[in-house]
């Protein structure tokens, strides 16, 4: 999660919001990471899941992640905890929960729905002060 925070961190100095991914195997090994970027790339999809999973996508050969772990620093919204369900992927581990758009536990259960055929094993919570400090400064400078 510490890294997922430096990434971030990244975003945060690119206006980004500051939201930070990093994809694990099993054996946590680094596969992939990806922070937000929707405004530099004009792209409201490319948030920091969406951009981990892809890049793990492309250096595994495969669209299934199974055995994998997504760490991210802020909880998924509803299009990215689709995303994670339809990569397979075996858990999910997220610091600070999403008031207004949350997908896996402040607004939805997507990830781990008993409506669909994959769920992932979700840990939330893991360092979600710091996660939330970043965001409570974000938003802090631009009012």
């Amino acid at each position: 999660m510490r890294q997922a925070l430096a990434l971030a961190a990244e975003a945060q100095s690119l206006g980004e919001v500051p939201v930070g991914a990093v994809l694990v195997s099993q054996d946590d090994q680094l596969i992939a990471t990806g922070y937000n970027k929707p405004i530099s790339g004009n792209d409201p999809t490319a948030h920091a899941e969406m951009i981990a999973i892809r890049f793990a996508a492309q250096a595994l050969g495969n669209y299934r992640l199974g055995g994998c772990t997504l760490y991210v620093t802020l909880e998924p919204c509803p299009m990215c905890a689709g995303a994670l369900v339809h990569a397979r992927l075996s858990r999910l581990v997220f610091g600070a929960r999403d008031l207004r758009f949350g997908g896996v536990r402040s607004k939805f259960q997507v990830a781990d729905s008993d409506l669909l055929n994959h769920r992932l094993e979700i840990t939330e919570g893991v360092l979600a002060a710091d996660c939330l400090q970043l965001l409570k400064q974000f938003f802090a400078e631009r009012r």
